[in-house]
């Protein structure tokens, strides 16, 4: 009987290894059907730390009549083998096409497994943002992600970069499934797209949505434009439409409100804090304790204390470069 136990038990561990993959004490991870031919890999809601070896971001694919098509695949190379296995799991066929939301390397480090795979694999992302990558990005971001996870060897030397360039409001079209590029200024950083996949009709908007963890805004950020987009999207402006699902670079993928609703929240808080502090001759670390109070509602998510106060001084830059 102990036998005959002891061997269910391995058939069923046995079963687990092959459709998903086991990140530690993390959990299992796998692409799950979110939305018609969408397929997402929720990744860990956490900062890129030795325990998730720089996996947290939320790759995507998409499944066409003849192969695949993938949003964002991963933060390293190492990474990156595991979800091209959950990948394979969902399906044989060829990867086609790949899609880069912006030039931080969390996102797009793992383009290399893919291209290794599938060689002439087409790899998108804003013209820009490729500019950026070789000139100085990749080499910033792997620095920094190195440091954090110990985990990006053969992730460069060289990179894969994208390799075709594409613009704002630009129309790609893959296999018969149709994306839309829209590109602000400014947002999360310079070199964002915010990609709709007509088909399923679902929004991807990389790092300009986050839900239950932050990110850094770095110099090429602005607060405001990440509010802008998010409330244009609510709103329907700028070509923004009606969504079935919308997928943020980081957290649960979702309707409309339930998503898009708590980020937007926590940066008019922080914002609001920033304008107050100026108005009332007060430095940003001076409200800082009143700031946080709002933000009741954010203090379980990750980072909060390690991000909010440089948050708060982007914000305040931000209000003192407005009223100049």
């Amino acid at each position: 009987m102990k036998k005959i136990t002891l061997l269910i038990t391995m058939a069923m561990l046995f079963s687990l290894s092959l459709n998903a993959w086991t990140l530690g004490k993390l959990g299992d991870f796998k692409f799950e059907k979110v939305n018609a031919n969408v397929w997402v890999m929720h990744g860990p809601v956490m900062m890129p730390n030795k325990e998730n070896g720089g996996f947290m971001n939320n790759p995507a694919l998409i499944e066409s009549e003849n192969g695949l098509i993938i949003v964002d695949p991963g933060g390293n190379y190492n990474v990156g083998k595991e979800i091209l296995k959950e990948v394979e799991k969902v399906s044989k066929k060829p990867v086609i096409a790949i899609f880069n939301t912006h030039k931080h390397g969390d996102h797009w480090f793992a383009n290399k497994n893919f291209q290794e795979k599938y060689p002439d694999v087409k790899i998108y992302a804003l013209a820009y943002m490729i500019e950026k990558v070789k000139e100085s990005s990749a080499d910033l971001w792997y620095g920094i992600l190195d440091r954090l996870t110990g985990n990006l060897a053969g992730t460069n030397n060289p990179f894969a970069f994208p390799n075709t360039g594409v613009d704002h409001k630009e129309t790609v079209v893959v296999d018969g499934q149709t994306f839309i590029m829209r590109h602000p200024a400014r947002g999360h950083t310079d070199t964002d797209l915010l990609i709709e996949h007509v088909n399923s009709k679902t929004l991807f908007l990389g790092d300009n949505l986050m839900k239950g963890r932050f990110g850094a805004f770095d110099e090429s950020s602005s607060i405001y434009a990440n509010i802008e987009i998010l409330e244009n999207v609510i709103n329907k402006k700028d070509g923004y439409g009606d969504y079935k699902l919308y997928v943020p670079g980081h957290g649960p993928s979702g309707a409309l409100h339930e998503t898009l609703d708590p980020f937007l929240k926590y940066m008019k808080i922080v914002v609001q804090g920033a304008e107050k502090a100026y108005e009332e001759g007060m430095e940003s670390y001076e409200i800082k304790p009143e700031v946080m109070e709002n933000l009741k509602d954010f203090h379980s998510w990750d980072d909060i204390e390690g991000q909010m106060g440089k948050h708060l001084m982007k914000a305040y830059s931000e209000v003192e470069a407005r009223d100049m």
